[in-house]
């Protein structure tokens, strides 16, 4: 999530300046590079909507430009083979002077250089490290700013100063992003739950409002807006407004962002997205799918879910044969007189008009015959049809369920009101 973050800041300053976005991937230490996860970074940028203007590089390909480096750094004494540590290439640090760049959000950022130690540039097995990479790629790319996280701050005077070794003294525009962090503001790790993008993606949550919030986190409008349509992020991003403070993770807040575009979306646009939770493992036989059924059921589920993921369980009880009762919903449901209710509405539901706004009448004429207001006598018949106490309108689920369907699971609930009253 960090990383996407960071992909989210260069390709937002990229756009707002008229800039190039260059993707490039950092693969030189091959015991920690796989090619799914350089796939899964492209796919999940492409996703995001990010498209990059050039790339994607892969150092991995571009190892003589750092062993030339290497080659001119050993030859002017700047760098080192330690003995007794096979082919590894040592940097030889200055022992005296600063190293100090200007970053954007930080401002004026100095490291004495008797306080870094000689470091290596390229290991034992030829490949280089990671300064190295970087200090070659960012001068033979033409790479004006650096954004990236705030981890990487201490990196920046060894890059600095390999840059300069090499013979280039102008320096990039550096712009380090505050951490994210969890609820306990420590670093944003597994144990606060999914930290991939490829997991918010596969719970449903939509692109632009994963989007949004990732821009959120460091940085915001002027005018303190939650929802901000992508062009206008576009448009108003700037490095200097970014804060320097770490950034809260709020799974709370990105729920609220992604059920606000979920209910910006057109109800046809709800039903193409929803379909691959629908259509995927349901909980329900997969025949027993009707997409008729769900497409008048879509405009009221698109009100009341946060995530695609949560559509199915919105929706299951219009496509199984029989219902699985929630027990906290129907123990709560179910006390007295949910049996004279459901007896009542049985009756009543056998020879009425089959419309929604008829059949919130008449649930409403029941309840009051047993001095309840309708919410409570609609919480019995709601449990007893859908096996929850929470989902879409019932009268509207009702309607659409069918009156056959439903009194049929009238009466098996008042069936088993009444072998538990027995037991």
């Amino acid at each position: 999530m960090g990383g996407a973050r960071t992909a989210l800041f260069n390709w937002l300053f990229a756009r707002h300046t008229g800039g190039t976005f260059i993707l490039r991937i950092e693969d030189t230490d091959t015991e920690r590079t796989r090619e799914e996860w350089v796939d899964g970074i492209q796919s999940t940028l492409r996703w995001l909507g990010l498209d990059w203007d050039e790339g994607p590089y892969r150092q991995s390909e571009r190892a003589e430009l750092y062993a030339e480096a290497a080659h001119k750094l050993v030859a002017s004494g700047q760098a080192y083979v330690p003995e007794g540590e096979a082919s590894v290439i040592r940097f030889r640090v200055p022992k005296e002077g600063v190293t100090s760049f200007t970053d954007l959000i930080r401002g004026e950022v100095s490291i004495k250089n008797d306080t870094l130690e000689d470091f290596v540039v390229v290991r034992s097995t030829g490949h280089p490290t990671f300064y190295m990479a970087n200090a070659v790629d960012d001068v033979d790319m033409g790479v004006t700013h650096v954004i990236r996280g705030e981890d990487l701050l201490p990196s920046t005077a060894r890059v600095l100063l390999l840059r300069e070794a090499l013979g280039t003294t102008e320096q990039p525009v550096f712009a380090h992003l505050p951490l994210l962090v969890g609820q306990d503001r420590q670093k944003l790790s597994k144990r606060h739950g999914d930290v991939a993008l490829e997991d918010y993606r596969d719970k449903g949550y939509l692109a632009e409002a994963l989007r949004n919030y990732l821009a959120l986190l460091g940085w915001a409008p002027r005018d303190g807006r939650e929802i901000v349509p992508i062009e206008d992020v576009v448009s108003e991003f700037q490095l200097e407004d970014v804060t320097k403070a770490a950034a809260y993770f709020d799974h709370q807040k990105l729920d609220h962002i992604n059920g606000e575009y979920i209910r910006a979306l057109p109800v046809a646009t709800f039903v193409r997205e929803s379909l691959p939770w629908l259509e995927s493992d349901p909980p329900w036989p997969p025949e027993n799918f009707d997409a008729d059924v769900f497409d008048r059921m879509a405009s009221l589920v698109q009100e009341r879910v946060k995530t695609l993921a949560e559509v199915p369980g919105m929706v299951d009880f219009f496509f199984v044969d029989e219902v699985t009762y929630d027990e906290k919903s129907w123990q709560k449901a179910m006390k007295s007189p949910a049996a004279a209710v459901l007896d009542d509405a049985i009756v009543e539901y056998e020879k009425c008009e089959w419309e929604p706004t008829v059949l919130h009448q008449i649930t409403l004429e029941v309840g009051e015959r047993h001095g309840l207001k309708l919410a409570k006598a609609q919480a019995p018949v709601r449990v007893a049809v859908t096996g929850r106490s929470v989902g879409p309108p019932l009268f509207e689920s009702l309607a659409v369920l069918g009156r056959e369907r439903v009194l049929a699971r009238l009466r098996a609930a008042w069936q088993r009101i009444g072998s538990e009253e027995e037991a």
